[in-house]
């Protein structure tokens, strides 16, 4: 059997690390608006520094790295990683 006993300490880490930041260390949640920080490619055409997303969707289980889902006009549903986002 584990000993193993949950401190408050051990709790606190492990909700810390279930919480989505973005590339300032602010908290991201559903229905934000955040910006791209740098060009993004996306198969022949690119997503402009400075493109304002709006209503993101944080997933609870990561596609390939990317933690965001968002609806960008003339794009249309992308995935985005949080590390690529200013709030």
């Amino acid at each position: 059997m584990c000993f193993h006993e949950w401190t408050d300490e051990s709790q606190k880490a492990a909700e810390e690390a279930l919480i989505i930041r973005d590339s300032n260390g602010n908290e991201l949640v559903d229905g934000d608006d955040v910006t791209v920080i740098r060009d993004l490619k996306l198969g022949k055409d690119t997503l402009k520094q400075g493109t304002r997303v709006r209503n993101i969707r944080l997933l609870s289980e990561p596609v390939d790295g990317h933690d965001i889902e968002a609806r960008v006009d003339s794009f249309g549903s992308i995935y985005l990683k949080s590390s690529v986002v200013k709030k």
